[in-house]
C-alpha cells in the first residue's frame, strides 16, 4: 500500500522572547538565521515515494548563538538531504547518523571560527523511507506518536524520542547530555534512532520545548487525537502554548499518515504550492 502524509507546521517567538532561536526543515521549507517565525500555520501534503524529511531545531547559546546554531543545523540538514536522498531510501539509519554528523560539524566549525564557547541546538527528525518511518533525535526536542480517535475508540499516545538530559531537580531545567554542536574532542555525538511502522491514521508531532514546557503530555494527546485536521491541531497547540505563558519559542510540525490518493504529479505539486501559503491564525 502506498501512503501520503498531510502536515502542518508553525514557528512563533512566544510571548517573552524578542528573538526566535528555533528553526525547522519541512519538505524543503525552512527559515533564515534571524526570523520572527512563520507568521501563521502552514500546511502541505507529500507522498511516501518522495521520501520526505521533517525536522525541528531548538538553538541555545548567548546573544545570537542559538539562532545561528539552529539555522546552521537546518541548513546542513537540507543540504545533506538534497545531496543524499537516495541513501534515505536504501540505508535510512546510516543516512540519519550521517546527517547528524554533518549538522554537528557545521555548528562546531562556526563556533571555532568565531571563538564561541557555548553554542548548540537540539534536533528531532522524522524520515520516510521504503515502507517505514524513522525517528531520530539529539537533545530534548520531542517526537510523539498519536493515533486519532475513531468513534468510541480512544487514540493511543506515546513519546518516541528519548530525552538526552541529566536528572535535574523539580525547579530547574535538566542539562542536556547530547546536542548538535558537541566538539569531537569532548564526547561523541550519539543520536537516538528508531524504526517505526507506517500506519494510516497515525499522527506524529515534532516540537521544541516551547510546546512541552507549556502543555502537559495528556493535553497534547487529547488535542492531537481529537482535532479533525492537522492544521486545526497545530493552531490549538499554538494557542494553548501562548495562553499558558509562551515563555519560550514555539515550533512544531504535525504529520498524519493516510493512504495515497492517486492524482497526477503536477496536480499534487500545485496543491502543495497553494497549501504552503501562511494561514492567519491570529497569533
Amino acid at each position: 500500500m502506498a501512503y501520503q502524509m498531510e502536515y502542518a507546521y508553525t514557528s512563533h517567538t512566544g510571548n517573552v522572547r524578542a528573538n526566535n532561536e528555533d528553526n525547522f526543515w519541512c519538505c524543503g521549507e525552512t527559515m533564515g538565521a534571524f526570523n520572527q517565525g512563520t507568521g501563521g500555520v502552514r500546511t502541505g501534503r507529500t507522498v511516501q515515494s518522495d521520501y520526505p524529511l521533517f525536522a525541528v531545531f531548538d538553538g541555545m547559546g548567548g546573544e545570537s548563538c542559538g539562532e545561528m546554531a539552529a539555522y546552521l543545523a537546518a541548513n546542513a540538514c537540507g543540504r545533506h538531504y538534497r545531496e543524499n536522498r537516495v541513501s534515505l531510501k536504501e540505508q535510512p539509519e546510516q543516512f540519519l547518523d550521517e546527517i547528524c554528523q554533518d549538522m554537528n560539524r557545521a555548528v562546531c566549525e562556526y563556533s571555532q571560527e568565531n571563538r564561541i564557547r557555548i553554542m548548540g541546538t537540539t534536533t528531532v527528525m522524522l524520515a520516510v523511507s521504503e515502507g517505514n518511518l524513522y525517528a531520530c533525535n539529539v537533545g530534548d526536542s520531542r517526537l510523539y506518536e498519536i493515533r486519532k480517535k475513531t468513534g468510541e475508540q480512544e487514540g493511543n499516545f506515546q513519546q518516541i524520542s528519548i530525552d538526552h538530559v541529566l536528572r535535574g531537580g523539580p525547579f530547574c531545567k535538566a542539562p542536556l547530555t547530547q546536542y548538535v554542536g558537541i566538539p569531537e574532542n569532548h564526547m561523541g555525538l550519539e543520536p537516538s534512532v528508531l524504526k517505526l511502522e507506517m500506519k494510516p491514521g497515525v499522527r506524529y508531532l515534532l516540537c521544541s520545548d516551547g510546546v512541552t514546557d507549556m502543555i502537559a503530555d495528556e493535553e497534547i494527546a487529547e488535542i492531537i487525537a481529537g482535532e479533525t485536521t492537522v492544521q486545526k491541531a497545530v493552531e490549538t497547540l499554538l494557542c494553548r502554548s501562548l495562553e499558558r505563558g509562551g515563555r519560550d519559542n514555539v515550533t512544531m510540525i504535525l504529520c498524519e499518515v493516510t493512504e495515497e490518493e492517486r492524482r497526477p504529479r503536477l496536480l499534487r505539486w500545485l496543491e502543495n504550492r497553494i497549501k504552503k501559503e501562511p494561514v492567519q491564525s491570529g497569533y
